[in-house]
């Protein structure tokens, strides 16, 4: 039944203009017409942007020296360093960063239990209280 539905409704198109009716059906050998059903190359629109963290995008290295910049990373109650989850770094980069936090903190350039008053009012780079990534805790 459904087969001749279809077959009446092909032979209806095919009756107004017989050019419409191009062989849709055809196995042929012929190499012109087989690569029309080969895969596109496009890009893959479900793919989503890489997004960087914000040290790779400016191109900038962590130095224990700079403890305006390292500030950011502290909390300013706790002087806890702030997770991954919390501030959007890559891996290597936030590994960096403790590392010279830690340096920072033995040299002296930096508490290890409160931030620096003088850099409490810097703009933020992240939002500890909404973190990039969702966390287990």
């Amino acid at each position: 039944m459904f087969l001749s539905v279809i077959s009446r409704s092909i032979r209806r198109v095919a009756s107004q203009n017989p050019a419409n009716l191009a062989r849709p059906f055809s196995t042929t050998s012929d190499p012109k017409e087989s690569n029309n059903d080969e895969p596109i190359d496009m890009e893959n629109p479900f793919e989503k942007e890489k997004i960087k963290c914000i040290l790779c995008q400016h191109n900038i290295e962590p130095s224990y020296k700079n403890v305006q910049l390292l500030s950011q990373f502290q909390s300013a109650y706790t002087g806890r360093i702030y997770g991954r989850h919390i501030t959007g770094l890559c891996k290597s980069k936030q590994e960096k960063v403790e590392k010279e936090i830690a340096k920072a903190q033995s040299v002296g350039f930096m508490g290890f239990v409160t931030k620096d008053v003088k850099y409490i009012k810097d703009p933020k780079l992240f939002d500890p209280e909404r973190p990039i990534r969702s966390h287990k805790y």
